[in-house]
């Protein structure tokens, strides 16, 4: 194990130590993220990639377990080890133990024992989805390359519940035709920007933006169906994807999951970029020709 994957462990047992004193209560992603100095933005990410889970799962396991140690090793009433655990009621906690040991709190505390837990059978997804191809392979299909980007204005369209088919290339294609009828079609890039963490946020209030860089001192008029922001100077890791939106998925978790956890870099407060190297099919989305990246700064201790 390198230097770097050893403050990332340290900085997520941080969080696990964190989430140990207060498990009585909720606990918000950000207030997470603070703990172990991470980007809130990208911090459930390496989370999995760390943990192999996600933070709900993680948190739902460790509550489950303590309350199962609570139950056979203390005397407690069932409903003060629920206030414990954070659950919000007795019949919380007895539905959701259930689902996780196949047996109730109270046929546990006399002595029933777990048959048909179901904790790792719930990991066993998120580990597959993540880690589906060997080190070695990965290495050689998602070369990374560091590029510092500069500070530049860009347009944008916004849309929620991208997952929608057809919802993100709408965006795109009315984003294309307002740059072609202004004429910074050829010269311009145009990428997209995802908001959130598809591991973290429902699928139907999940945001993206379709962008296009602006020159100089360009006006957006005020009719314009697009907006405008200002995008900071930062770092990106960047690798080149060319193949279907499964290689593409694969490409975005190899920079999390394998390369940042390894590298000498962690996230910063920036969204994920796409930028498609081949703007005549920036709307085809059965064949994608993009870099795709992930905004870094070095790792501290």
């Amino acid at each position: 194990m390198n230097r770097s994957t050893d403050i990332y462990r340290q900085r997520i047992n941080q969080v696990i130590d964190h989430l140990n004193v207060h498990l009585d209560r909720p606990v918000p992603l950000e207030e997470l993220a603070s703990v172990a100095f991470f980007s809130p933005f990208h911090f459930h990410r390496v989370f999995v990639a760390m943990m192999g889970e996600t933070v709900k799962a993680f948190t739902s396991r460790m509550r489950n377990e303590k309350a199962a140690r609570l139950l056979k090793f203390s005397e407690k009433p069932i409903s003060e080890i629920a206030a414990e655990c954070g659950f919000s009621s007795t019949s919380t906690l007895s539905r959701l133990f259930k689902q996780y040991f196949a047996v109730s709190p109270g046929r546990y505390r006399k002595g029933e024992k777990i048959k048909n837990s179901k904790i790792r059978k719930d990991l066993q997804p998120i580990i597959e989805y993540h880690c589906e191809l060997k080190e070695q392979e990965l290495e050689r299909l998602f070369p990374v390359e560091i590029m510092h980007l500069k500070e530049r204005r860009v347009a944008y369209i916004r849309v929620t519940d991208a997952f929608r088919e057809g919802v993100v290339v709408s965006a795109f294609a009315k984003l294309v035709i307002w740059a072609k009828d202004l004429g910074i079609y050829e010269s311009e890039t145009i990428f997209g920007m995802s908001k959130d963490d598809p591991e973290v946020t429902p699928k139907q209030k999940y945001r993206y933006e379709a962008c296009i860089t602006l020159p100089e001192n360009f006006k957006v008029g005020p009719d314009s169906p697009v907006q405008t922001r200002v995008l900071p100077a930062c770092k990106y890791a960047f690798t080149k994807v060319t193949g279907d939106i499964n290689l593409v998925a694969r490409g975005i978790n190899y920079l999390f999951d394998n390369w940042l956890i390894n590298s000498n870099f962690e996230c910063e407060t920036q969204p994920g970029l796409e930028v498609f190297l081949d703007k005549e099919n920036v709307c085809n989305w059965s064949h994608f020709d993009l870099n795709i990246g992930i905004p870094v700064k070095a790792i501290k201790n």
